[in-house]
C-alpha cells in the first residue's frame, strides 16, 4: 500500500506547486529552463504513474465500507458526466462557460463514481486522493488567478461533438474496464 500512497502524493504535489508555489515554478524554469522544467514535471508524473499502478497491483485490498445499493448506477452516470466534463476541457465549448474547472471537475465525478462503486482501502487511497487533490486544484488555482472571466460563447455543435466524444469514451471504457484494469463495470445488475 506503500507505493501506493507515495504514488498519490507525488501525483499531488508534483500538480499542486504551480498553483500554490507559483514562484517556485517561475524558479525553476529560471534555473533549468522552460524544456528541463517541463521534462522534470513529466518524469515526477511517469513516476508518480507508475507507483500508483504498481502499487494498486501490489496491494491487497481490504473492506473499509459497504458501498450504497445504487452505487453502479450512480457511479456510471457519474463517469459519463465526468468524462464529457473531461473532454470538454479541451474543447472550446460552452461547458466552459459554465464550469471553470471541467478537467478536475471530471476527475472528481470519476473518484466519487468510484468509491460509490468499491468500499477497499486502496480505492479509498487511489480514488479518494486523487478527488482531494483535485477539489484542493480548484481552490488554490482560483485563489491564484482572481475573479473568473467567463469565455465567450461558442457555436452549439462543440458541445454536441464534446457530448458525443465524452459518451463514446464512457462506451470504450465500459467494453474495455475489465481487459485494462482487471475488473468489470456492473450497472444494472
Amino acid at each position: 500500500m506503500t507505493f501506493l500512497i507515495v504514488g498519490v502524493v507525488l501525483w499531488s504535489v508534483t500538480h499542486l506547486i504551480p498553483s500554490t508555489l507559483p514562484q517556485v515554478r517561475t524558479s525553476l524554469i529560471g534555473k533549468l529552463g522552460i524544456g528541463p522544467f517541463k521534462g522534470l514535471f513529466a518524469i515526477d508524473i511517469l513516476l508518480a504513474l507508475f507507483l500508483i499502478i504498481f502499487g494498486w497491483k501490489a496491494s491487497e485490498p481490504v473492506a473499509i465500507y459497504t458501498p450504497p445499493l445504487a452505487g453502479n448506477e450512480i457511479a456510471a452516470v457519474l463517469m459519463l458526466v465526468g468524462l464529457i466534463l473531461f473532454v470538454a476541457s479541451s474543447v472550446q465549448g460552452n461547458i466552459k462557460r459554465y464550469v471553470r474547472h471541467p478537467q478536475m471537475l471530471g476527475v472528481i465525478c470519476w473518484g466519487v463514481a468510484h468509491l460509490l462503486a468499491n468500499g477497499d482501502s486502496r480505492s479509498l487511497i487511489l480514488f479518494g486522493g486523487l478527488s482531494t487533490w483535485a477539489v484542493l486544484e480548484i481552490i488554490f488555482i482560483n485563489r491564484r488567478d482572481g475573479i473568473w472571466e467567463k469565455p465567450a460563447v461558442r457555436p452549439v455543435k462543440m458541445d454536441l461533438i464534446t457530448v458525443i466524444a465524452g459518451a463514446a469514451a464512457f462506451a470504450a471504457l465500459l467494453y474495455f474496464h475489465a481487459r485494462l484494469f482487471g475488473a468489470s463495470v456492473a450497472i444494472l445488475g
